[in-house]
């Protein structure tokens, strides 16, 4: 994970896959939840052909710290997901349309 970098006052992160390759993604909120801190993030693309193509689903990492250092990784418990799910989709309820 790179640090954040400022972008037309977008909060944006650079994250490594698997296979090395960089995504950009957009803050769009944090939370705490169960006690532990979350970022919910969506894809950024260079082009609108790539914007449309993907499925508009929000990304939900949690920050958990690491040898010193704040890295984000996957939520795999499914009851976690779905507490802090409901707490990103209450707050961002406004901004973004959810499906049920």
């Amino acid at each position: 994970m790179s640090e954040d970098m400022q972008n037309n006052g977008a909060d944006l992160l650079t994250l490594v896959d698997e296979e090395g390759i960089e995504h950009e993604f957009e803050v769009i909120d944090t939370a705490e939840v169960l006690g532990s801190e979350y970022v919910a993030l969506v894809p950024v693309f260079d082009s609108e052909d790539d914007a449309l193509q993907d499925s508009g689903e929000l990304i939900i990492l949690k920050v958990v710290e690491e040898d010193g250092e704040e890295v984000l990784e996957a939520v795999e418990d499914d009851d976690e997901f779905d507490k802090v799910g409901a707490v990103f989709k209450e707050r961002l309820k406004d901004s973004f349309d959810f499906e049920d």
